[in-house]
């Protein structure tokens, strides 16, 4: 009983502190932002290198 209050406390702290840090990011911060693929054939071979596979169409 007292390990799961124990974990239950540590995920909150976690949790709080989480979201703290989350908040102090200013809003001036922007995205990373990806340039859009040009086509569907640079999407399918980014798609088929992210799964580790060749791309087949």
């Amino acid at each position: 009983m007292i390990r799961l209050l124990l974990a239950c406390t540590i995920a909150f702290v976690t949790y709080r502190l989480a979201r703290k840090l989350i908040e102090d990011v200013p809003d001036t911060v922007d995205p990373l932002l990806l340039p859009v693929p040009q086509n569907d054939r640079e999407t399918l071979r980014r798609q088929s290198a992210a799964m580790g596979v060749d791309p087949e169409r």
